[in-house]
């Protein structure tokens, strides 16, 4: 398929009513056609992967076509320029964990991004390095225990941050850590009473701790 035959199918699909449905989960974006994950994965089928097609579709800018860009995109192809570019274009939670997931937690620069990322002042920037951590968590099955040490010691540097989609990723990296074994649970648990400690005013810590201490615990039996 060409660029112009997927915006042509995807107008002929436009679906206002998950637009507005979308709005309400703060999925905004000034260009999106309201299409579903379902529909989009139908289309993927058919081109299966197309790199250059991707890179065309990105440009685009609608919200829903660069979901089906970063899912044919190949990860062992793109390269860190074209990353930085797209993860600067991110403009709401939903594309940010999309792309973080389905491509660049892909990608051999992974990690790399991931500590970049961290201490940009752009809000889904950052987001995406702490949602690099917890897909790392989900699928970067052969890593040890010790690797993630250095993620708990970023979750704890940067739980302050009380911007609503920063405070969301880092509970979510911290609570993927803990997931992936009883070990990294009980050195999670240690992180949820560090951060009362090191930010007893902090709001955003707090509830960061709180949430993933309630779900570890409750995993994993520990009282």
């Amino acid at each position: 398929m060409t660029k112009n035959e997927v915006i042509m199918w995807f107008e002929s699909n436009k679906n206002q009513a998950n637009i507005d449905g979308m709005k309400r989960f703060g999925i905004i974006s000034d260009k999106v056609f309201g299409l579903s994950l379902q529909q989009i994965e139908e289309i993927r089928k058919k081109i299966r992967k197309d790199h250059n097609l991707a890179l065309e579709l990105w440009d685009t800018g609608y919200h829903d076509v660069r979901h089906l860009a970063s899912i044919i995109a190949d990860p062992k192809i793109i390269d860190e320029e074209t990353i930085d570019k797209w993860v600067r274009d991110f403009d709401n939670w939903a594309i940010c964990d999309s792309v973080c997931g389905k491509l660049i937690q892909k990608t051999e620069f992974v990690y790399k991004k991931v500590d970049e990322w961290q201490y940009s002042d752009l809000l889904y920037v950052k987001r995406a390095s702490f949602a690099l951590i917890a897909w790392i968590s989900v699928h970067h099955k052969k890593l040890p225990d010790s690797f993630f040490g250095n993620y708990l010691e970023v979750i704890i540097n940067h739980a302050e941050d009380d911007r609503h989609y920063i405070k969301k990723a880092v509970n979510w990296a911290l609570r993927q850590i803990g997931k992936r074994n009883r070990n990294l649970a009980q050195e999670a648990l240690i992180v949820c009473d560090t951060l009362r400690l090191k930010y007893p005013e902090s709001k955003s810590a707090k509830w960061i701790a709180g949430d993933a201490e309630r779900e570890l615990r409750k995993k994993y039996g520990i009282i």
